[in-house]
């Protein structure tokens, strides 16, 4: 196995930045995902450390060697396509030992390619993928076409040729976005328990937050080509850097209120103006530094309680807010609820057990201790 390492790369595309300065670790046996929304740069980074895109400037460490000059089929990787990319005319066994029956062993400096001893014999190819079709539970699939097959199978295909290389690094550009939404999460599950079994460095990318979440070891959320923030999933979500990944880690997405930051006292207050809320200590300290100026106030869904049910938190005067219920979406256990303080809207995630309907006025309580603050000119989150 190996790691990966990007130094100050660059990717420039007609004076557009698509990759822009990125410098990223990716750890031995690390499983490490780049998030972020269409034309993020992320796929591009993904190339480049292929070696399908030539990088403008800047380094791509695999192991211990510089492979900027290295040409992909050298650079001991394997890429895992959005299409899956199966030879059509092929069977799965087929498709699957391609690769191995291509790569050749050079005999002598003058031997033509066709002349070269293979690198592997047919025993050693035919152990690999027989070993590669059980772990991915294609065995009695071996002998079909593609056209044969599911887009849950032909992705598992897909996976079963990158395994029999027994790369260095496996890359893998948005494999699950063409899987229905149930065989999404299956295969998900099933990638995870891959990775665990087979220990290869990993570089995933896609647009989708929540398989980021699930899956990466770490996250490199990425935005106009810039990496954001680069952090395990869940100090992304606790503690996002700035607006962006804020808004971007999590779902539904977290609600951002612009307000006021006032002080009475030792007390720190976020003004929303139809809303106040008091800050506790935790919180406050940092806030002080912003008094007087206009911040946004950030509060995810989840950590907004209908203050009639009884809870790990107690309504008070200063973490409670009056709202106008806009909308009830039930999801069984939980119900979405849009609601609207004066002129602020925002969307809570309320416990089943709420009698709160439509058109009704009730009181919510804010989980102060996970709020967020963030500077309106910067971005950048002030706690």
């Amino acid at each position: 196995m190996a790691s990966v390492v990007l130094k100050s790369l660059c990717k420039t595309f007609n004076k557009v930045n698509a990759v822009n300065n990125i410098n990223l670790e990716i750890r031995d046996k690390e499983f490490m995902v780049l998030v972020g929304p269409s034309g993020c740069g992320k796929t591009t980074a993904l190339r480049m450390i292929a070696g399908l895109e030539e990088s403008t400037s800047g380094e791509i460490w695999i192991g211990d060697r510089v492979v900027n000059d290295v040409s992909p089929a050298d650079r001991d990787i394997a890429m895992v396509f959005q299409n899956y990319a199966l030879y059509p005319h092929m069977s799965v066994y087929e498709n699957m030992s391609f690769g191995l029956r291509l790569k050749k062993v050079p005999t002598g400096s003058n031997v033509p390619l066709l002349n070269q001893k293979r690198a592997f014999t047919n025993e050693q190819i035919d152990r690999r993928v027989q070993e590669a079709a059980e772990m991915l539970g294609l065995r009695p699939l071996l002998q079909r076409k593609p056209k044969e097959l599911s887009g849950g199978q032909r992705q598992r295909v897909a996976l079963g040729r990158a395994i029999v290389r027994e790369p260095k690094v496996f890359l893998m550009d948005e494999p699950l976005s063409n899987l229905d939404a149930k065989l999404r999460v299956q295969t998900r599950a099933e990638l995870i328990k891959l990775h665990r079994r087979l220990g290869i460095t990993t570089v995933y990318v896609t647009h989708d937050q929540v398989e980021a979440m699930t899956m990466g070891d770490r996250i490199a959320v990425m935005s106009n080509g810039i990496i954001q923030q680069c952090d395990t999933p869940l100090n992304l979500y606790h503690h996002p850097a700035n607006l962006f990944v804020a808004g971007f880690i999590g779902s539904p997405a977290m609600n951002f209120l612009t307000v006021n930051v006032t002080s009475i006292g030792s007390d720190v207050i976020i003004d929303g103006g139809s809303f106040k809320v008091t800050l506790p200590p935790s919180r406050a300290e940092a806030a002080r530094s912003h008094v007087g100026k206009t911040c946004l106030f950030g509060i995810r869904p989840e950590d907004i309680y209908d203050s009639t049910l009884p809870g790990l938190i107690a309504a008070t005067d200063t973490n409670t807010i009056a709202v106008d219920v806009d909308v009830v979406e039930p999801l069984g256990s939980d119900v979405v609820m849009y609601l609207k303080a004066g002129d602020t809207n925002f969307i809570g995630i309320i416990d089943s057990a709420s009698t709160a309907k439509t058109g009704d006025s009730i009181r919510v309580i804010l989980d102060l201790e996970k709020s967020h603050l963030f500077d309106k000119e910067t971005e950048q989150a002030i706690y």
